[in-house]
C-alpha cells in the first residue's frame, strides 16, 4: 500500500499530476482542489490511496488527510466507488459535503456528477453518523479560485482550454452538454483565465445547480 509519495511535481494536468520519489514517478489522479496545491518543480508530499481492480491498479492523490479520509468514508457506501468519491471531492470540500450529509440534504448532494435522488439519499442515510462533529466548519466552497488564477490563456489557445476542460468534466461524471454549456459560460466571464481556473470555477458553477 502506497500512503504517501513525496518529491518533485514534474507535471500537473486537468486531473493528474506526477511526482518523483527516488527515480520513479507516480502517476495520480486528484480533483482540481489538490492539483492547485501543487507547483511544478517544487517538492511536496501528497498522500494517496491505492485502488486495485482486476483491470489494473489506481493511484489517487489528496493534499490532506481530511480529503483521503472522505474519500474512503463515501466507498462504504453500497454501489459508490473511487471514481464516483473523487467526482463528490471534485466538487464540494470535506466539510461541506459533511455538513450536507448531517443535514440530510440529498437535493445538495445531488448535484454530484452521476448521483441520482437514490444514490444522495443513501450517502445521507448511511453516512450520517460517521459525519457528526468530524469536521470543522469551512467558510466558502472548496472549488472557487479566482478569475485570473494560474497562467493566462492566450486568444489562439482558449479554445484548446475550454476543449480540455469540458473533457475532464465529462471525465468526472457530467453530461457532456451541460459541461459545455457551463465551461462556454465561464470562459465568457472570464477571459484569460487558464485551463485549471476554468476547471475550478466550472465545478464550482455546476455544483451549485
Amino acid at each position: 500500500m502506497i500512503d504517501s509519495v513525496h518529491g518533485e511535481v514534474l507535471s500537473i494536468g486537468l486531473d493528474h499530476a506526477v511526482i518523483e520519489c527516488a527515480g520513479v514517478g507516480y502517476r495520480f489522479l486528484a480533483t482540481p482542489p489538490t492539483l492547485a496545491t501543487l507547483t511544478r518543480g517544487e517538492t511536496t508530499r501528497v498522500f494517496t490511496s491505492m485502488v486495485v481492480k482486476d483491470d489494473g491498479v489506481t493511484l489517487y492523490g489528496f493534499a490532506d488527510d481530511d480529503a483521503r479520509g472522505m474519500f474512503h468514508r463515501l466507498q462504504t457506501v453500497s454501489g459508490l466507488g473511487p471514481k464516483l468519491a473523487l467526482a463528490a471531492l471534485a466538487v464540494f470540500s470535506p466539510a461541506e459535503l459533511a455538513t450536507h450529509i448531517v443535514a440530510g440534504d440529498a437535493k445538495t448532494i445531488q448535484s454530484i456528477p452521476g448521483v441520482g435522488k437514490k444514490m444522495a439519499e443513501r450517502i445521507a442515510l448511511e453516512l450520517k453518523d460517521k459525519m457528526e462533529g468530524m469536521y470543522p466548519a469551512e467558510a466558502g466552497t472548496g472549488t472557487a479560485a479566482s478569475p485570473g488564477a494560474g497562467a493566462p490563456a492566450s486568444a489562439s489557445g482558449a479554445s484548446f482550454a475550454t476543449e480540455q476542460v469540458v473533457e475532464a468534466l465529462v471525465g468526472l461524471g457530467f453530461p457532456e452538454r451541460s459541461a459545455r454549456a457551463a465551461v462556454d459560460k465561464i470562459a465568457a466571464d472570464n477571459e484569460g483565465a487558464d485551463s485549471s481556473a476554468l476547471l475550478r470555477l466550472a465545478l464550482n458553477h455546476l455544483g451549485k445547480k
